[in-house]
């Protein structure tokens, strides 16, 4: 067991290795001033770039293969192609290897939304300037308010495949991009800094109904790979912002019950990612996800980070697991991703948010020196969390700043900070 005075010290000493200085004139350091030492830089570089982005939604474009209207979803299956032999006909599956050719210009969009809005509020939680909060805000409200921009709150159209289906239930990974937003989200409406923060949970409150009671939505729920991790993530985070704690306590079962047992294997794998022709960035992307998901929902009573099954599976395995090959990568013993091999590992925030949970300065080591920007279009795709600075906790005075509606984090060991009171997180 680390004890307490163990950790500070872990943070302390954690901090001064990201920044070469004794962290906060020597004060122990938090992992919120951790990362925000760790990042600000970066932080303030892009949310400056932000300030002068129009907004682009989903009715900037449109598919004449979209069954849908303007203001609906669309996208297409990345793997699937022309049949040679058929060329009329349905397209044929080649897993692993993205059509460039096929419709992706809402998913652009979306992963724009993704980039610009956490990197705004990350920037307002740091300076507390109004203009990156309303900049922020003002993407959001196009995006889930303005009668003339704002998106459909369903994923009908996503991911279809020519001439064979209108849309899958597979599509709704799609808006795995929308779940640092409504964190971000979540920081502004709970400080009262957000502009139609009613208007924005009624859309995600709108869009997490129709994950669970639609057709698409239960198919993906019931994934049992990657996709299955996915949606839990996404209704956990659209829940604990629209406050329903009713799905939160579904999420949290479902991880003990379902993700846990069916995807991580006594040994930390995970067999269902090595078996795709991608297996380094997939089992990469499915360890970011179930971190992300332990953050939104472990509580004192209720520590996802410490669940395991009577055989031993659970997270702490898991990121064991990964941790040698994300250090080394040329120690990988499995086959080779056929695309994008040379691009991956990246700061993947699962290896933060372990290496808080579980005391380990090595894994937050290894965080800091990994690429936290990828430029690669299909690598941010895998890599939803960039601003780890929304998921971490704040203390003040030596208490912890609540998250607002739908809070639900253990109670970390931290000392105050003499900073500015804002941050609602995971841990």
């Amino acid at each position: 067991m680390t004890t307490r005075r163990d950790f500070l010290t872990l943070a302390l000493g954690t901090a001064g290795y990201l920044t070469g200085k004794p962290a906060f004139a020597n004060k122990a350091a938090s992992p919120y001033a951790l990362v925000a030492t760790a990042d600000r830089t970066r932080i303030l570089a892009a949310a400056d770039r932000y300030l002068t982005e129009q907004p682009i939604t989903v009715t900037a474009s449109h598919s004449k293969r979209s069954k849908g209207g303007p203001h609906d979803y669309f996208s297409e299956g990345d793997y699937w192609w022309p049949d040679d032999k058929n060329p009329t006909g349905p397209y044929i599956r080649r897993d692993g290897f993205t059509n460039p050719a096929n419709f992706d210009d809402h998913r652009k969009a979306m992963v724009r939304l993704s980039l610009i809005v956490p990197a705004l509020v990350a920037a307002w939680e740091l300076t507390g300037d109004k203009k990156y909060a309303d900049q922020a805000g003002r993407h959001l409200r196009a995006w889930f308010v303005d009668p003339d921009t704002k998106m459909n709150p369903n994923l009908e159209y996503a991911q279809a495949i020519f001439n064979l289906n209108n849309g899958r239930g597979i599509g709704i990974i799609d808006t795995l991009h929308l779940v640092e937003p409504a964190r971000a989200a979540t920081v502004l409406a709970t400080a009262g800094a957000l502009e139609g923060a009613t208007e924005i949970k009624a859309w995600f409150a709108q869009y997490l109904d129709w994950m669970r009671t639609s057709k698409n939505g239960q198919e993906e729920r019931d994934a049992k790979n990657n996709h299955g991790s996915c949606w839990v993530l996404q209704a956990a985070e659209f829940a604990r912002f629209t406050g329903n704690s009713e799905v939160m306590a579904w999420c949290s079962n479902r991880f003990k019950t379902a993700l846990v047992p069916e995807q991580i294997a006594p040994d930390g794998s995970l067999p269902l990612e090595l078996a795709r022709t991608k297996p380094y960035s997939y089992c990469l992307f499915d360890l970011d996800v179930m971190c992300g998901i332990c953050q939104t929902l472990s509580t004192n009573a209720d520590n996802l980070w410490a669940f395991a099954t009577p055989d031993g599976r659970g997270m702490r395995k898991l990121v064991a697991f990964l941790y040698p090959y994300i250090k080394n990568k040329n120690a990988w013993p499995y086959r080779h991703d056929v695309e994008h091999w040379d691009d991956f590992p990246n700061r993947q925030p699962g290896l933060l948010f372990a290496g808080v949970a579980y005391r380990q300065k090595d894994y937050i080591a290894l965080w800091n020196t990994l690429n936290p920007d990828p430029t690669v279009p299909e690598v941010i795709r895998n890599f939803p969390i960039r601003q780890p600075l929304l998921w971490m906790v704040k203390t003040v005075g030596g208490k912890r700043l609540s998250a607002g509606p739908g809070d639900a984090s253990p109670t970390p060991p931290e000392e105050s900070l003499p900073r500015r009171t804002r941050n609602w997180p995971m841990l």
